[in-house]
């Protein structure tokens, strides 16, 4: 009996030596049985201490229908009781920079610098067996977000190194987009549920709807599409909902249709997805076998590698890597109109740019962003143009008249015309608005100039666009929250005399003219759409 106690003991005393090498020494001369005991006790001890600190590396993993996984990784050191190290989420990188308590319960603070502001997140949390219990919140007054992170291996889900950038220099343009691009989006309505049977449906209906006709071409597919993790050449990978993006491609060209796509220069895209960081040139080429025609690159997850001055190359390097593949392919640049995006847009190979943050299906939002564009115009031309954001007409959180107002307005700006509807359930109302022939004419006019604000008053505006052959495109804007008169004079726009008739975009009329002005009532948030050709 003593003989096996003896060999345990020897063989605990060889495993912790690895560990608690001085234990071992304060301990060699006591009995071999006295020893054992009080290694295991250390030992206990030891572990005890080891699973109850908040030290090491931590994840929150959370399984998608598609059958990727949300990933978030805290990296903490404790010492004492401050709190040190990272916060890595799907598309910020954050450093802790406040903390208070311990594995019973704590908080921490982290922040990260995301162009010209701080962001910042707190989590509230304790040490539960070996599982970090977490809450946070997006906003003081919502309810708090719980979750669950576990330990991981060091080292899973660090940041990836900074890569190098090239030099500045000019991308050759690539002979698309002469007209502003026009199709549809899934983002603004699908999000994440958009998947391959969808787009395929919205292709379909494209057609049957008269759409196609109309210049919507592009079935575009906004974020969620990407796989896990990249094949063992490197190769981007599609996820469950997309299992062919080849055939996918091949289907919507067999509509007439061109298929666009979305990645971010970052190593993870805005829902988390893998993103092009590293594999610029590769990815590319993936796009281009694919049968890929546009492309939307979207700066979230770039800004955790990234300064916004290093913005310009940033977009350079996809710019030219799209340019080797041989491909037509539009691109579009998505990062908010920051770094004013307008005056070097062209120069990285883009065709359009984003200028302001997303838009919401709301009138506050699409007034704010649409009626703040008026200062870009000059830097609209055939092939490079301004882009707003995509359209939000019919998915219901406007009125027709503000519907209206939204598709004249984006028109006016010589903007792209991307819908975000479900256009395979259209009402006879959405189809009239976004398949408006004559103010899809004035958005397409070949002249290529973006129109702008001529007059105010409070609530009242009025924007005229130059278009082709001498004609110009005029829009009375009622901002209001009731109907208002609008006064338009023919002199205060430049004419020289009185037009005979005007056209009435959406009363699709002729409207006599008689005086030096044209009096009309427009509706709460609506738009009187008059065209004077030549």
């Amino acid at each position: 009996m003593q003989r096996d106690a003896e060999k345990v003991v020897d063989s605990v005393v060889n495993v912790t030596s690895f560990s608690y090498p001085s234990l071992v020494m304060r301990v060699y001369r006591i009995g071999k049985v006295a020893r054992l005991a009080v290694l295991l006790a250390s030992a206990a001890v030891g572990l005890s201490a080891q699973t109850s600190t908040l030290t090491g590396n931590w994840a929150v993993k959370t399984p998608r229908a598609d059958g990727t996984i949300s990933k978030v990784y805290f990296n903490l050191k404790q010492n004492g009781e401050k709190i040190f190290g990272t916060v890595r989420s799907t598309q910020f990188f954050y450093t802790i920079t406040d903390s208070t308590g311990g594995p019973d319960g704590f908080t921490l603070t982290a922040s990260m610098k995301d162009g010209s502001s701080n962001r910042s997140v707190k989590y509230e949390g304790k040490l539960v067996g070996d599982e970090l219990h977490l809450s946070t919140r997006r906003r003081p007054e919502d309810k708090p977000a719980e979750t669950v992170a576990r330990r991981v291996p060091d080292g899973e889900g660090a940041m990836p190194p900074k890569l190098p950038l090239p030099q500045i220099r000019k991308v050759p343009y690539n002979g698309l987009a002469k007209t502003p691009p026009m199709g549809w989006n899934s983002w603004n309505l699908f999000k994440g549920r958009v998947n391959d049977e969808i787009v395929r449906g919205i292709a379909d209906a494209i057609v049957t709807s008269g759409m196609r006709d109309a210049g919507f071409v592009y079935v575009n597919i906004d974020d969620t599409w990407e796989g896990e993790q990249r094949d063992a050449q490197g190769n981007i990978t599609t996820n469950s909902k997309f299992p062919d993006m080849k055939s996918l491609a091949d289907y919507v060209h067999s509509k007439g249709l061109k298929l666009g796509i979305y990645s971010s220069p970052g190593p993870n895209t805005c829902a988390g997805y893998e993103g092009t960081y590293g594999h610029e040139e590769q990815d590319a080429r993936t796009f281009a076998a694919w049968g890929i025609d546009y492309i939307k690159y979207d700066w979230c997850g770039a800004r955790t590698l990234y300064t916004d001055e290093e913005m310009q190359a940033v977009y350079q390097k996809f710019g030219e890597a799209l340019q080797k593949t041989g491909r037509p392919i539009v691109y579009s640049l998505c990062q908010y109109g920051r770094q004013d995006v307008w005056k070097w847009g062209p120069d990285v190979g883009g065709n359009l740019w984003r200028t302001t943050g997303d838009i919401g299906d709301r009138w506050d939002s699409m007034s704010r962003i649409g009626f703040s564009q008026s200062d870009l115009a000059v830097f609209a031309t055939p092939g490079h143009w301004n882009d707003p954001d995509m359209l939000e007409v019919g998915n219901g959180g406007m009125t027709a008249d503000e519907y209206r107002t939204h598709m004249s307005l984006w028109s006016i700006l010589a903007a792209p015309l991307l819908a975000g509807n479900d256009v395979r359930s259209m009402t006879a109302e959405t189809k009239s608005i976004l398949m408006n022939p004559e103010v899809i004419a004035v958005d397409q006019d070949k002249a290529g100039l973006q129109g702008k604000r001529v007059w105010q008053s409070s609530d009242q505006e009025i924007w005229m666009r130059e278009l082709a052959d001498g004609q110009r495109a005029i829009a009375l804007f009622n901002r209001g929250a009731a109907a208002a008169d609008i006064s338009l004079k023919w002199a205060d726009i430049g004419l020289k005399k009185t037009p005979k008739t005007v056209r009435d975009l959406w009363g699709h009329s002729d409207i006599k003219i008689d005086g030096p002005e044209y009096k009309a009532t427009v509706p709460m948030h609506g738009v009187v759409f008059l065209r004077i050709n030549k």
